[in-house]
């Protein structure tokens, strides 16, 4: 890795999307190799936070790309905010949060409870993807209900994985209360 410490980091502002793609990208091939998997493994088998070295990480990758590693931190806990309308870069951003905990769990729990793990999570997975398909047969409006009830169970869930599903009687449920007077 190249380091850009000599010139100028940035310090200032916001990360542009294209930036933020690019940290996301070289952060999911990189804990994709098992040398970094064994780097984070390493650590937590010296009692260090898995988080700790996932984040340390992110800030070579910041360094590489010219850009001060507090500052890019700091910008990852804006994303929501400053980018929340823009949807393709949201799913990117929560798929690198994913990827990050994913990382992490694998260094932390042993082989057969990290592959449960992965199990129960392609599990659900299934059952998000066969409720998305049961809700495109509904109205517009009724998918923004469906969608808004969904949220308010993740809340109420303290968005655990169970609350990130409503079953067909759940949106039969709401579908109904909204056409009912």
């Amino acid at each position: 890795m190249a380091s850009n410490t000599s010139s100028a980091l940035q310090e200032s502002g916001m990360l542009s999307k294209d930036r933020l793609l690019r940290l996301f990208a070289s952060f999911s091939a990189l804990t994709s190799q098992p040398e970094v998997k064994k780097r984070i493994r390493d650590a937590v088998k010296d009692k260090q936070e898995a988080v700790a070295v996932t984040t340390a990480i992110q800030e070579e990758i910041f360094l590489e790309m010219g850009i001060d590693p507090r500052f890019g931190i700091s910008c990852l806990g804006k994303i929501n905010s400053v980018y929340e309308n823009d949807q393709g870069l949201m799913i990117q951003f929560y798929g690198f949060v994913a990827k990050e905990e994913m990382a992490c769990d694998e260094a932390e729990l042993e082989p057969d409870e990290y592959a449960e793990k992965l199990r129960i999570q392609h599990q659900l997975q299934e059952q998000q993807l066969e409720m998305l398909k049961h809700m495109r047969k509904f109205h517009p409006d009724d998918q923004s209900a469906i969608l808004e009830a969904l949220q308010k169970q993740m809340e109420n869930g303290n968005f655990d994985n169970s609350s990130t599903v409503l079953n067909f009687d759940q949106i039969q449920e709401i579908v109904q209360k909204r056409v009912a007077p």
